[in-house]
């Protein structure tokens, strides 16, 4: 008699158990997923690729070219890929390509990787007769998803790492790169800062 009931509660207690788990693998799996804000990303850069502007008048100059590309979630340093994202901000494509050639950073074998895609996508999607007729207009990085993780020390303690990501993002724009700014003397900074003290908004004042 006892053995029968026990046989009844172990047959109940399994068939609970495997009603529950296709419950979990079949009716909940979006639950696991991950859905920080990191991986939620708007794509905004390269929504800019649809921006269609208004018809040019008659006998104004053509609109040139202007082609946005990224590249996300790169295990790299975002202020690695800064200063290289900096050295080619203003190059022609293909003297930006020439400089990354000969740097054996990381970033730098990443970032050509990036520009020969936009290039690729200039030609095929935005009309671009010449592939070396675009100059890299911007060229910056951000702050990727970074995650945390255990670093085991000696004695039974641990501390936290971080395992970082970047993205890239570049814009190119047809034409020949403009003539670089002259750089600004300290008369020219300390009027902008005189400029920007005498136009900010004090509150509670008269």
């Amino acid at each position: 008699m006892a053995a029968a009931v026990l046989g009844q509660l172990g047959a109940l207690w399994i068939h609970n158990l495997r009603s529950r788990g296709k419950l979990a693998w079949g009716v909940l799996p979006q639950s696991y997923v991950h859905t920080s804000a990191s991986l939620d990303i708007s794509r905004k850069w390269e929504k800019k690729n649809k921006i269609v502007y208004p018809p040019q008048l008659p006998g104004e100059p053509r609109r040139p070219a202007e082609i946005y590309h990224c590249r996300r979630q790169i295990k790299y340093s975002k202020d690695k890929m800064w200063y290289l994202a900096k050295l080619i901000r203003g190059m022609s494509i293909d003297q930006a390509l020439a400089q990354l050639e000969f740097n054996d950073k990381k970033g730098a074998k990443i970032i050509k990787e990036v520009l020969l895609e936009a290039q690729d996508m200039a030609v095929r999607d935005h009309n671009v007769e010449f592939r070396s007729n675009l100059y890299i207009a911007e060229s910056t990085s951000g702050r990727g998803q970074y995650l945390k993780r255990i670093r085991y020390h000696g004695r039974g303690r641990f501390g936290i790492m971080e395992k970082v990501y970047c993205h890239y993002f570049v814009k190119l724009v047809e034409g020949p790169p403009p003539p670089p700014e002259p750089p600004k003397m300290a008369v020219a900074h300390a009027k902008e800062y005189i400029q920007q003290l005498r136009s900010r908004t004090i509150i509670h004042t008269l």
